[in-house]
């Protein structure tokens, strides 16, 4: 059973022909128990307070949404507004979904968390969730995003959360995934796996997709307030996909707001420099579900590379993919230097340093308003702080003198 409503999954989770659920049968019950909860969570209005006071409470939402003055007044073009997803408890977006799942996991008794996490962004929000309710956890992460996100971790670990280093494939975002599937198949019984984007088998593109649609909720009613009327393009960055999914889905029967995902262009677009999954990638099974894939010529999974340890990612949430195809929203890419260009440009007109993710989005922004009249409104999600790539950044920037 498919289902062509991009805001809806249906049957098994598709999203036209993406999606699914393609695990184990060891995971299959824990799956359909998921799945059950979350229906019954979301018809719950004891639950849907709940979550909104651990948004407000915990997370520190609303977030605000932020007129780009100078960055507006050196691109010479429409206005440029930021959704201050950096400004959320633990630095990103990530803390939004996190607390949902957390909520999820106590209400299906079970006692014990697992994670994934790339720049470690979820894996500090996973961390912090667990603190907040008490819970155990364990967080997966590639040694080399150990390396780029040292400050992360050593959070992580005085959140109480174990980290687990991965020390296979090349050794980031993937390899991480692939080892807390794998954990999660022998725990399932007391653990939730709190799976960190809109990726995933059935349920979790719609669960977090779910969690993360607060970011979209709050700044269409914040740009019909302050500007009342809607942008004009909306833009944001995508790995997984979970922040460019939370703020484009609310708005995804808005018609007249264009919406661009921007994908890591890393060094090059031949095969191994990149993580442009949607922009050249081919459907195939990764994770549990049917989506775009960047892999060989044989099927294997390709090797990818990003600046940003967040965006180092093959594979992309299926509702993107039906997305690109439906041409609801268009995907593009951007390199590491228009990243760090675009961060540099940031920090020195707003004095706000974003992540290295959000750095793509902004990158891609500038462009976009550099093209339309001064009547026009792009809006960047801007989905993290960059705190944490410091160290990185500034190795990146003494290597280029």
């Amino acid at each position: 059973m498919t289902d062509n409503n991009p805001t809806q999954s249906g049957g098994e989770g598709y999203f036209g022909q993406f999606g699914g659920r393609f695990v184990p049968e060891t995971l299959v019950a824990a799956l359909q128990q998921l799945d059950t909860e979350f229906n019954a969570a979301m018809a719950d209005p004891s639950f849907n307070a709940e979550l909104e006071r651990c948004n407000r409470e915990i997370g520190g939402r609303p977030s605000e949404l932020y007129f780009a003055k100078r960055l507006t007044e050196q691109i010479g073009g429409a206005k440029i507004y930021l959704k201050r997803e950096d400004l959320n408890h633990t630095g990103a977006h990530k803390i939004n979904n996190t607390l949902g799942q957390a909520l999820l996991c106590q209400r299906m008794g079970k006692k014990r968390v697992i994670a994934e996490t790339g720049a470690g962004q979820h894996g500090v929000a996973t961390a912090t969730a667990a603190a907040v309710f008490g819970l155990e956890c364990a967080v997966y992460m590639g040694s080399e995003d150990i390396r780029r996100q040292a400050l992360n971790v050593f959070r992580m670990k005085l959140l109480g959360a174990e980290v687990v280093a991965v020390e296979s494939g090349q050794r980031t975002l993937k390899d991480a995934c692939n080892e807390a599937m794998r954990e999660w198949m022998s725990s399932v019984e007391g653990t939730h796996y709190i799976l960190g984007s809109v990726t995933g088998p059935h349920p979790f593109p719609t669960i977090v997709r779910e969690f993360q649609s607060v970011i979209g909720r709050e700044a269409r009613a914040q740009m019909l307030e302050i500007e009342n009327r809607l942008p004009d393009v909306i833009v944001a960055c995508v790995g997984g996909g979970s922040n460019a999914a939370g703020i484009f889905a609310p708005m995804i029967d808005d018609t007249e707001v264009a919406m661009v995902g921007v994908e890591a262009g890393g060094r090059s677009m031949n095969p191994g420099d990149h993580a442009s999954t949607l922009c050249v990638g081919q459907p195939g099974v990764l994770h549990g579900s049917l989506s775009y894939v960047l892999q060989d010529d044989d099927g294997q999974t390709a090797d990818v590379h990003s600046i940003s340890a967040g965006l180092d990612y093959p594979g992309v949430g299926p509702e993107h993919s039906f997305w690109k195809d439906s041409g609801r929203v268009n995907y593009t890419y951007c390199t590491d230097d228009e990243a760090m260009d675009a961060l540099i440009a940031l920090s020195r007109t707003e004095g706000i340093i974003p992540a290295l993710e959000s750095s793509h989005a902004v990158a891609e922004a500038m462009k976009q308003a550099s093209k339309l009249d001064s009547n026009k409104i792009v809006l960047i999600n801007l989905s993290g702080r960059g705190d944490k790539d410091c160290n990185e950044i500034q190795e990146i920037l003494a290597r280029k003198q």
